[in-house]
Formats: C-alpha cells, sequence, structure tokens
C-alpha cells in the first residue's frame, strides 16, 4: 500500500511524512477513523514508506524489494495482531490455527482494505463467536518484539482491532507501549477509540483519520474505472464518506437507488396503492444490504430536502435529475417541518431490518406511514 493509492487525505499524509523526515514518529500511533476511512490503509502506507529503500519525498517508490513485499504483506519485521475466536485455554494446536489465521489475515486486508471487523468476521466464517485479543496474544506480541529486527530496520506491530483487547492483555502491554525497544513502532487501528482503556489511550500518539469527502470518493471511482462519472456522482452522496460502502455499491449497481426512492416517494404522494405493493415485493427481493442501502439513500434524500427548504444550498450534494427532482418535492411537498418525522420512520425501518425483521412489510409499513404523512400536508 501507497499513499497514492488513498484517495485524498492529504493533510494526514502531510503530518504523518513530516513526522518521519523530521524524526518526530511517535513509537505508539493510534489510527482512528470511522467505517470506511482510511484507518487501515494509511498505516500500511507509512509502514511501506519507513521500508522503502528509494523513497520519495511524497510516498515509496514501489518498485524496490521491500516496497514489493509490503505489497504481499510479507515483511519480515512487520508483524501483525488482530482478534480471532476467544478460547479458554491456549494450547499449542491453537497456535497452528494462527499460522492459518495470519495467512486469512493478509488475504482479507488485500482483498477488502476498507473493510470493517463484520466484513472479517463472514470472511473468516467467525458467526455468532466471540472475538477478542487474549493475553496469550499479548504475550506473543512481546516475544516477537523482543527479538533483533532482521533487517537491521524499524520492527513494526500493527494492532487492527485494538478494541477488541481484553483488559487483562491491554495491562499486559502497557509496560512495551510506553518504552519499547529502539526503531520499534506500534500502530494501533481502530473505530471505536473510547472502547480504549485510559491507560492505552495515553500511551499513544493519536492520528484522526477522517472519513472521505464525496469528491475524492468520486474521483476514486471514476480514476480506478469503477463506474462512470454519473453513477459515481449519486455513489459519493449515499456513501458518506465510507469507502467501503461506495465499493459495495458499485458492486451491487446502486446507481439506481436514488431514481428509485424518487418513485417511491411519487407513488406515495399520489397515494398509488397498487404500485405501492408492488414495489414492496421487489424491496422484498433484494438482499438485507440493499434494503438497508435503500432506507439509507432514503435518508440521504431527506437530509437534502432539509437544506432546500433551509436555502443552504451550496451544501446540497446532489446533481442533475436528482437535484431537480429535490427543487420539486422540497417546500411544494414535503417542508421542513415534516423532515423529522421521515426520518424516525426511516430509521424504525432500519432498525427493524437489521433485527432481521420481514422486509416486505417493513417497506409496506413504511409506505403506509409516508403516505398518510403526505395526506395530511396536502
Amino acid at each position: 500500500m501507497q499513499f497514492s493509492e488513498i484517495p485524498g487525505l492529504p493533510e494526514t499524509k502531510a503530518h504523518l511524512l513530516n513526522a518521519v523526515k523530521n524524526n518526530h514518529l511517535a513509537h505508539a500511533l493510534l489510527f482512528y477513523g470511522p467505517e470506511g476511512s482510511a484507518n487501515l490503509t494509511m498505516p500500511l502506507a507509512l509502514a511501506t514508506y519507513l521500508y522503502c529503500q528509494n523513497p520519495t519525498e511524497t510516498d515509496s517508490c514501489g518498485t524496490c524489494p521491500a516496497c514489493q513485499r509490503m505489497a504481499k504483506l510479507v515483511m519480515p519485521d512487520l508483524n501483525f495482531a488482530f482478534p480471532v475466536i476467544a478460547k479458554a485455554k491456549e494450547t499449542d494446536k491453537d497456535n497452528d490455527q494462527k499460522v492459518d489465521m495470519l495467512a486469512n489475515w493478509r488475504k482479507f486486508v488485500l482483498e477488502q482494505p476498507y473493510g470493517n471487523v463484520h466484513d472479517y468476521i463472514y470472511f473468516n466464517g467467525f458467526e455468532k463467536k466471540q472475538l477478542n485479543i487474549s493475553v496469550g496474544a499479548a504475550r506473543q506480541i512481546i516475544q516477537t518484539l523482543s527479538l533483533v529486527s532482521f533487517e537491521g530496520g524499524y520492527k513494526i506491530m500493527m494492532i487492527w482491532g485494538v478494541e477488541f483487547l481484553n483488559p487483562q492483555a491491554a495491562n499486559a502491554l502497557l509496560k512495551i507501549l510506553e518504552e519499547p525497544q529502539q526503531k520499534t513502532i506500534f500502530m494501533l487501528i481502530t473505530t471505536q477509540p473510547e472502547q480504549l482503556l485510559t491507560t492505552i489511550l495515553s500511551r499513544t500518539q493519536k492520528v484522526m483519520v477522517r472519513g472521505f469527502t464525496d469528491e475524492e470518493i468520486h474521483e476514486y471511482l471514476v480514476s480506478s474505472g469503477l463506474c462512470d462519472d454519473q453513477t459515481a456522482m449519486q455513489i459519493s452522496m449515499i456513501a458518506d464518506g465510507n469507502l467501503r460502502e461506495a465499493m459495495r455499491l458499485v458492486n451491487q449497481v446502486e446507481d439506481q437507488q436514488v431514481s428509485w426512492i424518487r418513485n417511491w416517494f411519487r407513488l406515495c404522494h399520489g397515494k398509488q396503492l397498487k404500485d405501492i405493493f408492488a414495489l414492496s415485493d421487489s424491496f422484498h427481493k433484494f438482499d438485507k444490504e440493499a434494503q438497508k442501502s435503500i432506507l439509507q439513500t432514503g435518508m440521504n434524500v431527506l437530509r437534502e430536502i432539509l437544506l432546500k427548504n433551509a436555502s443552504v444550498d451550496s451544501l446540497l450534494r446532489t446533481k442533475g435529475d436528482d437535484r431537480e427532482f429535490i427543487n420539486k418535492i422540497s417546500g411544494n411537498v414535503l417542508k421542513e417541518d415534516h423532515i423529522p418525522g421521515l426520518y424516525e420512520l426511516f430509521n424504525k425501518a432500519h432498525y427493524h431490518l437489521e433485527r432481521n425483521g420481514n422486509a416486505k412489510l417493513i417497506f409496506t409499513d413504511l409506505s403506509m406511514e409516508v403516505v398518510l404523512l403526505m395526506a395530511k400536508i396536502d
């Protein structure tokens, strides 16, 4: 992973590069950011830069042996720790399994660098299992970092999902976090820094990795050849800074979602119940993630309507036909006072979908609520 492969985030990249160049890089870094951010890819790019044999002012070279090994995550001095299934007792057999888990971890990161914990769980078949980073794993970290560097450079310990450290494991790492051996760097990665022990937080330098802007996601999708300009424009709005979500939307061809929501709002406003019931059947046939994404799209449309009603056009993210729809429905059909009630309805439907409710009944109920609300407005 190189800095150039990460969309945007120039301020974070510059901060890390300046720290390296000025020899101010802390020995324990905590990378935190929202789901779908570069909180994993950024430390990987930093590690590549530290190991690169011919770094430039702004990035690793990408061609030297070290960069090529980093591209496969097989650098001998780069170590990983990550949550696995909690075990009552660790055995030698468990240690054999960890070797396979490391291979799976590398594969997961290379295939889904912006994936979240749920993606990791499904990737490894850990459904309905409790995950943690155990005391045994903490001892293994300490033992690994006590060894001499293979190539005489940095020894890096990257702990992904650091919020899964159980309290005993976290306490076991406090001393080495505070006083590691020379040229040892910890890179802790999380989306939930509030769940970490204060003793861990106090021993790290925080690197906040913000979510991506719509423009950064749009440019990435187009330049990567993943979709056309119009599709990228719609997806970047729906993704709301989450590149994982944007990639998923591309794969499921979700660029039709905004027009789908537009059509649904029109049907609700026209009280066309037969067509609404048919749309409920269509909604039921989507997979669960697509259903949730449609509801998210609806909430994004409500946000646009709210901004339009408040005359804050500069913050609107829709363009083209979508903007024209927002202009027509805001004020004339849905006013500012109606948006909170609609938000509550969408959130309620999303809540029940998350808990495996019947999608057809959920969407039909949501539709009837919207029909009644619009009827009162008229």
